[in-house]
């Protein structure tokens, strides 16, 4: 089929072809994806990071649950860590939401990073502009969480929203890992455990956004993270959305500069005192590097 023809079929309601199309926006086909949906308005993105163990998945499913009895059409991108090795990824999200995989107003899709840093794919913007193009009301980001540098997501959702569990640990670990700096939420879930009033206590120490209780195995404080996460979106403003879009344009840029192929011949050169790393940078920049300016995002 056509990129054409799966777009009409997914539009159509086909998780098939929908699954081909983003497929397709993790290849080399994603400006030729791109260019054949045309302008498309963005659907609402939130956001969902945390170290691991700390229930994201969990908490994704049971927010699922909550917008479709809304009746709203609900997407799940869950960035997933690639193996530094095979380039493959876990997975695994896609499992622990199980519960909505056969709903065709649900679409669950697993991604993988790809050696793009900072917590997010580089394939995620322009998937989200696809399921946004095909009827999707609400995107629900995962990301890897694992390490200091996994807070890109706050240049794509609004909000973001912090999973953290009882215990002084996950919250000194957070702030260190500038998790709290993103933060427009912060979840302590599990909060039936011991622990959890002062985790509470700990972190409205760190940070100024609100914080919630959340068990969301059981869908405790559910309603009220629902709630928080609409009226964050209602303040939403045309500044934050524009700070968002250069904060992905930069993300991606220095993804495309990492790859370029004359990076390493550059880098050589500066070794070797052949050249400096000001002309260096710049050259990346130019068209006496390779002949030409243009490069593609091709991970």
């Amino acid at each position: 089929m056509t990129i054409d023809e799966l777009i009409a079929a997914a539009r159509g309601g086909s998780p098939r072809a929908a699954g081909r199309l983003l497929s397709a926006v993790e290849s080399r086909r994603r400006a030729e994806v791109l260019a054949a949906l045309g302008p498309v308005t963005p659907a609402r993105v939130v956001g969902i990071t945390g170290p691991p163990g700390a229930g994201k998945s969990t908490t994704v499913g049971a927010l699922v649950g909550a917008y479709r009895a809304d009746g709203m059409r609900v997407a799940v991108l869950a960035v997933d860590p690639s193996s530094p090795y095979s380039g493959g990824a876990l997975l695994g999200d896609r499992i622990r939401m199980a519960a909505h995989i056969n709903d065709p107003d649900v679409l669950i899709r697993s991604v993988a990073t790809r050696g793009h840093l900072g917590g997010l794919a580089a394939a995620v913007p322009a998937s989200i502009t696809l399921v946004s193009a095909l009827g999707y009301d609400l995107v629900i980001l995962e990301t890897v969480g694992v390490g200091q540098s996994e807070i890109e997501i706050a240049a794509v959702a609004d909000p973001t929203v912090v999973v953290l569990n009882p215990g002084a640990g996950d919250a000194i670990q957070a702030a260190k890992a500038g998790l709290l700096e993103v933060a427009d939420i912060v979840v302590v879930n599990k909060a039936d455990r011991d622990g959890a009033d002062q985790t509470v206590r700990d972190l409205r120490a760190e940070t100024h956004a609100p914080i919630l209780k959340l068990v969301a195995a059981q869908g405790v404080g559910l309603a009220e993270l629902v709630d928080v996460i609409d009226a964050h979106h209602r303040a939403d403003s045309p500044q934050r959305r524009s700070a968002r879009a250069r904060s992905q344009i930069l993300s991606l840029a220095q993804t495309l500069l990492r790859n370029h192929p004359e990076l390493d011949r550059l880098s050589a050169s500066v070794a070797e005192g052949g050249v400096d790393a000001y002309t260096a940078a710049e050259r990346l920049f130019s068209d006496d590097v390779t002949g030409r300016s243009s490069m593609r995002l091709d991970i």
